[in-house]
C-alpha cells in the first residue's frame, strides 16, 4: 500500500515538474519575441473604415473674393530654395473652379483691441538710428463706410511705388466683403467700431487709424482720406511734397458765430478756454511726432468726448484745438484736401460725372496760393473731395492728362 502511495506521489511530482518546465519555456519564448519585435510595428489592418462626417473643411465667415479676369491671371511656377542650396521647382497648382475665400489672417491687418493697439503704438524707440535701411513712407488712411468706389483710380495712383506708402482702411464693423478688388487693398482693414457722423466716434476712428499706422516705424507722414477723395497729382509729386515738408497740414482757424465759438462748452475750462478753441477740416495730414501726441492724449480728448456733442462736431475741433494749444508752430494751419462749400449746407458739394472737367481739376490744382516751407506756391491742395462713384470713368479718362498717372 505504501509503495502504491509513493508511486502516485512520484508521478504527481513528475507532472508538476513537466508543467513547470513547459511554463518556463513558454515564458522565455514570449520574452524573446517581445525583444525582437520593433515597437512601431503595427498589425495588418483587415478592415478599413472611413467616417464621411469628418471629410469637411471649416471656412471663415467672409465672402469670396471677386473673380479675377482671365487676362490678369498669372500662371507662374514658384521656386523654393531648401537648406542644401538645391533648387526645387514646385509643380504648378491647378486653378480651382471657385476663387477660395480669404483667410482670417488676410482679412484684417491686426486683431488688437483699442487698449492694446494704443499701448503698442505709443512705444517710441530711444535709439533713433535704425539698424536697417529705412525708406520713409506715407500712410494713406481711408475712413470709409464700406467699399472704396474710386479704388481703380487709387490703384493707378499707387502703381510702381511699392515700398513708399502704406494703406489703412477703417470701415463700419458690420461691413462684410472686400473694400476693393485691387490687391493693394487686400488685408489693409483694421478692427473698427461703429462710426456716426458728427459724434466722437469719428475722432476715435481717426485715432485708431493713426495708432495702426504708427506700428510701422517707416511711416513718417499720415494722411486722412474718405471714399470720396481723389489725388490731384501723381505719386512722384505728392510724396516729396509731404516727406520734405517742415510743417503738418491741419486746418485751424478761429470762427465766431454758432458754428465756431458757439460750439464751445465752458465746462472745458480751464484746460481749454474760448480763446484757444479752434475749428478746421477733418481731413488732415500730420507727421509722426504729432500722430503720437494725438493717440497718447489723455488731457484734451476726455473733454471733447464729454462736452463736445452734436451740434458740436468733435472731428472739426479736437485736433485743431489740440495743435493750437500745444504745437502751433509745427502746423501750417491749412488743409491739403480741396472741398467746395460754395453751395452752403452741412456738407460740401458733390461732383458727379458731368461736373468732372479739365477746368475743374486744373482749378483745384492751381486756383489758390499758399506757403510751403516759407515760400509761396500754387500747389496748395494735393487731394480733393467729394466725388461720387459715377465720376470714376471720367476721372480715369482725365487722370493721364491732368494728374499725369
Amino acid at each position: 500500500m505504501k509503495k502504491d502511495n509513493r508511486s502516485l506521489h512520484m508521478k504527481t511530482l513528475a507532472l508538476y515538474l513537466l508543467i513547470l518546465v513547459c511554463g518556463i519555456g513558454l515564458g522565455a519564448t514570449l520574452i524573446f519575441y517581445l525583444y525582437t519585435t520593433p515597437l512601431n510595428s503595427k498589425p495588418k489592418q483587415i478592415f478599413s473604415f472611413q467616417d464621411s462626417a469628418t471629410n469637411f473643411e471649416i471656412q471663415p465667415f467672409y465672402p469670396t473674393k471677386p473673380q479675377v479676369p482671365h487676362h490678369q491671371k498669372e500662371n507662374t511656377t514658384p521656386t523654393i530654395t531648401n537648406t542644401t542650396k538645391e533648387t526645387v521647382k514646385e509643380e504648378p497648382k491647378q486653378v480651382p473652379s471657385e476663387t477660395p475665400k480669404p483667410s482670417v489672417s488676410n482679412a484684417f491687418l491686426h486683431r488688437m483691441k483699442d487698449d492694446e493697439l494704443f499701448w503698442k503704438a505709443s512705444m517710441v524707440p530711444r535709439i533713433h538710428k535704425t539698424p536697417f535701411k529705412k525708406i520713409p513712407k506715407v500712410a494713406f488712411m481711408f475712413l470709409v463706410r464700406g467699399r472704396l468706389p474710386l479704388s481703380p483710380l487709387w490703384a493707378r495712383f499707387f502703381r510702381g511705388y511699392k515700398g513708399f506708402y502704406s494703406i489703412y482702411v477703417h470701415t463700419q464693423p458690420y461691413f462684410v466683403g472686400d473694400v476693393a478688388p485691387e490687391p493693394i487693398f487686400l488685408g489693409r482693414r483694421i478692427p473698427s467700431e461703429v462710426v456716426t457722423w458728427g459724434e466722437i466716434s469719428m475722432v476715435e476712428a481717426e485715432r485708431r487709424l493713426l495708432a495702426s499706422a504708427l506700428l510701422d516705424f517707416s511711416n513718417e507722414r499720415f494722411v486722412l482720406l474718405s471714399e470720396a477723395c481723389i489725388p490731384l497729382y501723381n505719386f512722384s509729386t505728392i510724396y516729396p511734397y509731404l516727406i520734405n515738408s517742415k510743417k503738418t497740414f491741419v486746418e485751424c482757424y478761429d470762427q465766431e458765430g454758432p458754428v465756431g465759438r458757439g460750439r464751445y462748452d465752458h465746462r472745458m475750462e480751464p484746460v481749454v478756454t474760448l480763446q484757444q478753441w479752434r475749428k478746421g477740416s477733418q481731413w488732415f495730414e500730420v507727421d509722426r511726432h504729432l500722430a503720437l501726441e494725438v493717440i497718447c492724449d489723455k488731457r484734451y480728448y476726455p473733454l471733447f468726448r464729454d462736452y463736445c456733442k452734436p451740434a458740436c462736431y468733435s472731428d472739426e475741433h479736437y485736433i485743431p484745438t489740440l495743435l493750437n494749444i500745444e504745437f502751433p508752430r509745427e502746423n501750417s494751419h491749412r488743409t491739403l484736401t480741396y472741398v467746395d462749400w460754395s453751395k452752403g449746407g452741412p456738407h460740401p458739394y458733390k461732383f458727379g460725372k458731368w461736373e468732372v472737367t479739365v477746368g475743374l481739376l486744373k482749378h483745384m490744382q492751381n486756383g489758390t496760393e499758399c506757403m510751403y516751407n516759407g515760400e509761396p506756391t500754387r500747389v496748395c491742395f494735393l487731394f480733393a473731395r467729394k466725388f461720387v462713384p459715377s465720376a470714376l470713368f471720367r476721372l480715369l479718362e482725365l487722370a493721364p492728362v491732368i494728374m499725369h498717372f
